[in-house]
């Protein structure tokens, strides 16, 4: 009899262990591991509040997006004003990104460093395709996209609970997402 107990014990202990190991193990996106990340920080009394660290994340995931996007337009796209948009992408968006990096440093906010996955998706969607079809599917994606990042960053500069600096630097790069999707609404008008 004790020799089952112990076996059993044994068998109980190993499948808890394992359990375990993968509650620890990291996800492949890293949109998640930044969120978990901030989590942990902010359960330790060390980071920013969740509006604050969800603001950080989806904008730099959003500002690489627009980046990648930027340069693979100025490969691909077969309209010149939208391998212009593509280049002013690359432009403004490094600059802001390098911004927000500077910032997260600051505030002890992680940040992803590489896309999330559903970012990934639509690089993926968008590499396969080439010409006009290019074109048009780039410049409507770029139009929903800055539609959401406006929101975004309209949300995180009117949310009392975001972080001053974090605020500022929403508040300070807002007219330039709007400048990004007039221009990118007419173009839209002028190919679609």
């Amino acid at each position: 009899m004790k020799k089952v107990s112990l076996l059993l014990l044994l068998a109980v202990s190993t499948l808890s262990f394992q359990g375990c190991g993968n509650k620890t193990k990291e996800s492949s996106d890293s949109v998640e591991n930044a969120e978990h990340a901030n989590d942990a920080k902010e359960d330790a009394g060390t980071g920013q509040t969740d509006d604050t660290n969800e603001f950080a994340v989806k904008a730099a995931n959003g500002g690489m997006l627009e980046v990648t996007l930027g340069r693979l337009a100025q490969e691909k796209a077969m309209n010149k004003d939208v391998k212009e948009f593509g280049a002013m992408m690359v432009t403004d968006h490094s600059k802001a990104n390098d911004e927000l990096k500077a910032l997260a440093t600051s505030k002890n906010i992680t940040l992803p460093t590489a896309l999330g996955e559903d970012e990934q998706k639509h690089v993926n969607e968008l590499t396969k395709l080439s010409g006009a079809d290019f074109d048009k599917k780039y410049v409507s994606m770029m139009v929903d996209d800055h539609k959401e990042d406006i929101d975004l960053f309209k949300k995180a500069a009117d949310d009392s609970k975001t972080d001053t600096d974090v605020k500022s630097f929403a508040v300070k790069t807002l007219p330039t997402l709007q400048k990004h999707l007039e221009h990118i609404t007419a173009l839209d008008k002028k190919i679609n």
